[in-house]
């Protein structure tokens, strides 16, 4: 279905944009007719174009959300953020406490804001692996709301599998009082989720840099490269 709409936006909108472009306004309507099938016939042929014109389609979608949203996403929650707060660019990371590929891209995010002065990287809390990654969420904040997120956010991932023990663990080694849940903890991660989901982010880590969204533990090159696009922006 998705092949076929995007088949029908290409012999359709597609070709009245090629028309346009051939002829603005000048030709009859069987001419737009004939150019729409020359469209189509192309794409029917080459059908391994549709992959490649979805995934613009999507980043194209995706920036349109970024763009509508973008305090909501860059603006971190208190001190859930590390880097240049004057940065030129900004990456968003949203991560889960269950996430091992989250665990896994720490040292990535680290060496990123070791080389790059001029970034700084918001975490956003997206807990939907386990119930667990709800309590788990719910302590960052309250150790973002204490000034101390990343230490907190380090000695987690540092313990392995999440639980109220490795929580209460965490939070002594990094100072954290996590009977203070904040009172708007819960407001924070349902806007975390529902902003997710406008971006069409379902899964951990996922990133926004720019008016780009990326998905996956990625390499720190393909970081560098979103990162060098938005700031060339």
């Amino acid at each position: 279905m998705l092949g076929l709409a995007l088949l029908g936006a290409a012999a359709g909108a597609g070709g009245m944009w090629l028309a346009d472009r051939v002829a603005p306004g000048d030709l009859t309507g069987a001419d737009r007719v004939r150019i729409e099938r020359v469209v189509r016939d192309y794409v029917l042929a080459h059908p391994e174009i549709l992959p490649e014109a979805m995934e613009k389609l999507q980043q194209r979608e995706a920036a349109k959300a970024v763009a509508s949203r973008r305090g909501a996403i860059e603006q971190p929650y208190e001190s859930a953020w590390i880097g240049n707060p004057d940065a030129d660019v900004t990456l968003v990371e949203f991560y889960d406490y269950n996430c091992g590929y989250c665990r896994a891209s720490l040292p990535t995010i680290e060496r990123l804001v070791r080389e790059d002065p001029k970034l700084r990287v918001v975490f956003r809390e997206l807990p939907v692996l386990a119930p667990s990654s709800r309590t788990a969420a719910r302590a960052a904040l309250a150790a973002a709301k204490q000034g101390k997120f990343k230490a907190f956010h380090d000695a987690l991932y540092a313990r392995g599998q999440v639980s109220d023990a490795t929580i209460a663990d965490a939070a002594r080694a990094a100072g954290v009082n996590v009977a203070a849940i904040p009172d708007d903890a819960d407001d924070a991660i349902r806007q975390n989720l529902t902003v997710a989901e406008a971006l069409g982010i379902n899964g951990t880590p996922s990133w926004v840099i720019g008016d780009q969204v990326l998905t996956g533990a990625l390499p720190i090159d393909r970081l560098k490269d979103a990162i060098a696009k938005a700031r060339a922006r």
